[in-house]
C-alpha cells in the first residue's frame, strides 16, 4: 500500500516506519523540516519526505493525493502559546480536509483511553481530534492507549528518573490514580495489525496491557526490577503545580510536559471491555515487568531507536532551527581552541561523538552539572535529558542541555546549539582537520551571539570560566582512552 505517514520525527512514528517498510509498504513521511529528519540508505528507496506543517493549509497542496491509507500520530504535550485544545482541532481539520482530496481509504490514530467523565484538556483534546478525523471520508480506525512502557518514552524515563533517584519519594495524591500500561512492542503490533483490516473501520478500540496498576505499584515494582528498595510517602498539600514543579526538578523532563503530565494522571486510564480489541486482533500483550525489563534490555544494548527528548517542545529550540546550520560570521563573541595529534583521528572522532551523557563534558564535570542545575531552575532543560545512545549521533538529537544540528562523520564535524536559557544564541562545534605532515588538528569553536548587554555581560563573567573548561576539554577529547568492552554472552 500506499500510506502517508505523519509524526514521523516523533517517537511512535520513528518505530513504525521500519516495520512499514519491512511489510512492503511504500510510505511517504510527512515532516516540518526534512533537514531534521535522517534515513538510513536501506530506507531511502521505499520512503518519500513531504514537507508540510498541519498548521498551514497551504503548505499541503502539493501533498500525493494517490494514498491508500494514513496515520494520524500528531499530538503534543505542550502548548505553543496559544490555546493548545484549538491548536488540536486546527490541525485536525486541515488534515481531514487534505484526506478528503486523496483516495485514502483508511486513518489510523493513536490516541488516549478517555473514559472518565472530568477529563484533563489534553484527553479532552485526544478526543476532540478522534471527532474531527471522523467526519473524514476515509474509515476511522483509533487506538486508544494508556501509560505507553518503552526505552525512550517519556512516562518510562520518568518513572525510571523517579526510582533511580529518589530513595524516598514525598508523591501527591494521583499517585493513587489506575491505569492499564501497555509496552511499546504491542502497540506496535496494533498500529500495523489495524492497517488495511476492513474490520476496524469505523471502530475506536482501547488497547492495554494485562495488568492494571496504580502509579505507585509502577514505580514500585521497576524498584523491584531494578534491585531497589524505595519508599513512597502520599500527602495530600502538593497542588498540581507543585507537583509539575516537582516533578520538573527531580525528572529529565520538561516542565510543560510535566504539567500536562500531572494533569492527565488525575483520570484514571483503565480500558473499557465494550471496546476491547481482542475480538477483532487476538494478541497476548506483556505485562508491565516484562515490558519495564525489555526496556532496560534495549538501554543495555544501546538500541534505543527513539526517545520523547527527539520532540522540540522537550526544549527550547525554535521550530525553524535548521537555519541556524551554520555559525554566523558577525556579531560573535567566540572561544576557539585548536589542538594538533598523531593518534587514529576515528579514534578521536568517536570521542567527540560520545561527549555529554554517562560519558560527561571532558573537564570539570562538576561545573557542567551547576549549570545544568541552573538551567533547570530557570526552566531550561538541564543536563538530565541525557542523550538517545552513548555513541551515535544524528541531526535533531538531544544532547544534554544542546541540540545536534550536525552530525556528519564523514566531513568529521559536529555542531550543536544551545537549549538551555541564555541571554543570546550558543554553538558549540569539533572538526578534525587533516595537516599535510600527516597529523591532525581537532578545532573546538564555542560562539555565542548576545542579546543586548546582558548577553555581554553573561560572556565575559565566564571568561575566566572558558579557560579552565574549554582548553582542557580538547585536550582530555584528544587523549581520553575508551575502557575495553567485556563482552555479554547471551
Amino acid at each position: 500500500m500506499k500510506i502517508l505517514l505523519t509524526g514521523a520525527n516523533g517517537y511512535i512514528g520513528q518505530r513504525l516506519l521500519p516495520l512499514l517498510i519491512e511489510a512492503g509498504h511504500e510510505v511517504v513521511c510527512l515532516v516540518r523540516d526534512p533537514r531534521r529528519f535522517e534515513l538510513p540508505e536501506s530506507q531511502r528507496p521505499h520512503v518519500t519526505v513531504a514537507q508540510g506543517d498541519l498548521l498551514k493549509p497551504e503548505s499541503l497542496q502539493e501533498l500525493p493525493t494517490d494514498i491508500e491509507a494514513a496515520y494520524y500520530l500528531v499530538h503534543s504535550m505542550s502548548g505553543d502559546g496559544k490555546d493548545f485544545f484549538q491548536l488540536e482541532q486546527e490541525s485536525a481539520r486541515h488534515f481531514t480536509a487534505y484526506l478528503n482530496r486523496t483516495t485514502a481509504r483508511q486513518v489510523i490514530y493513536l490516541s488516549g483511553i478517555a473514559n472518565d467523565q472530568a477529563l484533563s484538556v489534553h484527553l479532552r483534546s485526544r478526543k476532540g481530534v478522534e471527532e474531527v478525523l471522523g467526519k473524514a471520508q476515509a474509515s476511522l480506525t483509533v487506538l486508544r492507549a494508556s501509560i505507553i512502557i518503552g526505552s525512550g518514552s517519556a512516562s518510562f524515563e520518568i518513572i525510571r528518573d523517579l526510582v533511580e533517584k529518589l530513595p524516598v519519594m514525598i508523591t501527591p495524591r494521583w499517585l493513587n490514580s489506575r491505569c492499564q500500561p501497555i509496552g511499546i512492542r504491542d502497540v506496535m503490533f496494533y498500529l500495523t495489525s489495524v492497517l488495511g483490516n476492513e474490520a476496524c473501520y469505523g471502530h475506536s478500540f482501547d488497547i492495554g496491557g494485562p495488568d492494571v496498576l496504580t502509579y505507585r505499584d509502577m514505580l514500585l515494582q521497576l524498584a523491584q526490577v531494578r534491585g531497589y528498595r524505595r519508599y513512597i510517602i502520599t500527602v495530600p498539600v502538593l497542588t498540581p503545580r507543585l507537583s509539575s514543579w516537582w516533578l520538573f526538578l527531580v525528572t529529565s523532563t520538561s516542565f510543560s510536559l510535566a504539567q500536562s503530565l500531572v494533569e492527565s494522571l488525575r483520570n484514571d486510564t483503565v480500558a473499557d471491555p465494550q471496546r476491547s480489541i481482542a475480538a477483532v486482533l487476538p494478541h497476548e500483550c506483556m505485562g508491565y515487568t516484562e515490558a519495564v525489563q525489555l526496556a532496560f534490555q534495549r538501554i543495555d544494548q544501546n538500541e534505543v531507536v527513539s526517545s520523547w527528548s527527539d520532540a522540540l517542545s522537550s526544549g527550547k529550540m525554535p521550530r525553524n532551527y535548521m537555519d541556524h546550520i551554520q555559525i554566523p560570521q558577525h556579531g560573535l563573541l567566540t572561544d576557539r581552541q585548536t589542538l594538533r595529534f598523531r593518534r587514529d583521528p576515528q579514534q578521536v572522532l568517536q570521542n567527540v561523538w560520545s561527549i555529554g551523557g554517562d560519558r560527561g563534558w571532558y573537564k570539570v564535570e562538576w561545573l557542567w552539572r551547576i549549570r545544568g542545575i541552573m538551567d533547570k531552575m530557570v526552566g531550561g532543560p538541564g543536563l538530565r535529558r541525557g542523550r538517545r545512545s552513548p555513541t551515535k549521533l544524528r541531526a535533531g538529537d538531544p544532547l544534554d542541555f544542546w541540540r545536534v544540528l550536525v552530525a556528519d562523520k564523514t566531513a568529521r564535524r559536529l555542531l550543536l546549539y544551545a537549549e538551555m536559557k541564555l541571554p543570546g544564541e550558543a554553538w558549540l562545534q569539533f572538526r578534525i582537520l587533516d595537516n599535510e605532515d600527516g597529523s591532525h588538528t581537532l578545532e573546538q569553536l564555542a560562539a555565542f551571539r548576545p542579546k543586548g548587554l546582558a548577553g555581554r555581560l553573561y560572556w565575559y563573567s565566564l571568561v575566566p570560566f572558558h579557560f579552565i573548561i574549554f582548553k582542557g576539554m580538547i585536550e582530555n577529547i584528544v587523549q581520553y582512552e575508551a575502557p575495553e568492552q567485556v563482552p555479554v554472552v547471551a
